[in-house]
């Protein structure tokens, strides 16, 4: 299968979009990453891929419109990827409403892990290929305080801004 790329503005920066061609997908491509410059663990372009904007259309016309603060739900139809164990926890990401955080010890509870479970759910979701479509930005600490991100604290700060949400 070919990997496709683009670069997009965003108010985060530039967004390097990864994806493969599919013909379930809305626009045509299921997104495979989505980094931002200087992300912990960010995608870097391959020899092989294809530079090719127009297949991304649909998915920046979307980033577009939640950075506008029109669109509070992604229809994005996304590579498989991820282990068992990290797939579940980015499907608790996705199920975190617009505008609203919630902790890591309360994903691990979803995800049938509390207790010790919560550095496994930390260490899956600084793995998420998949920022701000995949809102990992949402989970803050226990005590109310933004923890990790891949792509800064800055970006998840702006990030909950965005949405209404104010984190300690």
């Amino acid at each position: 299968m070919t990997t496709v790329y683009a670069v997009v503005d965003s108010p985060l920066g530039a967004l390097l979009l990864v994806g493969e061609k599919s013909a379930t997908a809305n626009g045509g491509t299921a997104l495979a990453s989505l980094s931002v410059p200087g992300q912990k663990g960010g995608v870097a372009v391959q020899g092989g891929w294809r530079d090719d904007p127009a297949a991304f259309t649909e998915i920046g016309r979307q980033l577009t419109a939640y950075f506008e603060g029109r669109l509070t739900r992604f229809d994005i139809e996304y590579v498989d990827g991820g282990t068992p164990f990290q797939r579940r926890v980015w499907l608790a990401l996705e199920e975190i409403p617009y505008g609203e955080t919630t902790t890591y010890g309360k994903i691990a509870e979803r995800v049938g892990t509390p207790g010790a479970g919560v550095r496994a759910v930390g260490t899956a979701i600084g793995r998420n290929p998949l920022l701000v479509v995949r809102p990992c930005h949402r989970v803050i600490g226990a005590d109310g305080a933004l923890r990790g991100y891949a792509g800064g604290l800055e970006r998840k700060e702006r990030l909950l801004e965005l949405e209404g949400t104010q984190a300690s």
